[in-house]
């Protein structure tokens, strides 16, 4: 069977150092995506939405692994997509104001066919509230800059302001969503040594 880690092919994108800001191009990649609002803290709709897309996710994986191709790979990490309709006024500080897409990308090897044959299967089994709100997209985000973030959720605020700063200076300006990569299980890790990517699209 062969065995695939996407973030190690994808290292270039999924393991940025926390050392230094760098420039990539980000191509088209597939997304299980749920569109939300409200503090990701407090807000019953975004935990429902995780567990509904790690469910699918997790559902296809295997569905794969057992299938004709018998591919195993790693369940890609949770990724956020953050705004508010006027982006100069983006608070860390009033995330009560945010909108918010939470995604987790699917390998090329999965087509719509297959998400709805796992949707149905989660559904059948587990049926998580937010899992007819799921949709199955592509989604290209071009040009970004990006680092790690080490650390609690709380103190990426120096982080993104050196990320934005960095793209100010060479000579560019902000344009799309605050974007945030979850590499860490914040369940088991201490807040401390949680890695987040930080990413902002540019042009």
């Amino acid at each position: 069977m062969k065995k695939i880690d996407y973030k190690k092919e994808l290292k270039h994108l999924y393991k940025p150092s926390p050392s230094k800001i760098e420039f990539r191009e980000v191509p088209e990649m597939n997304f299980l995506m749920i569109d939300g609002a409200g503090d990701p803290n407090t807000s019953l709709a975004y935990n429902v939405a995780i567990e509904a897309l790690y469910n699918l996710s997790y559902t296809l994986k295997f569905m794969i692994k057992k299938g004709e191709v018998g591919i195993d790979y790693g369940v890609m990490p949770l990724e956020g997509l953050w705004w508010v309709d006027d982006m100069s006024k983006f608070d860390q500080n009033k995330k009560e104001d945010w909108k918010w897409t939470a995604m987790i990308m699917q390998p090329e090897i999965v087509i719509k066919e297959m998400v709805a044959i796992a949707t149905e299967e989660v559904r059948k089994k587990k049926d998580p509230k937010a899992l007819s709100n799921i949709r199955f997209e592509a989604f290209k985000e071009g040009k970004v800059a990006q680092t790690l973030h080490i650390g609690p959720f709380s103190e990426e605020g120096p982080t993104i302001k050196k990320v934005h700063d960095f793209i100010s200076e060479n000579g560019y300006k902000l344009n799309g969503k605050h974007h945030e990569i979850y590499l860490s299980d914040i369940r088991r890790a201490a807040p401390e040594k949680w890695k987040t990517i930080i990413r902002q699209p540019y042009s």
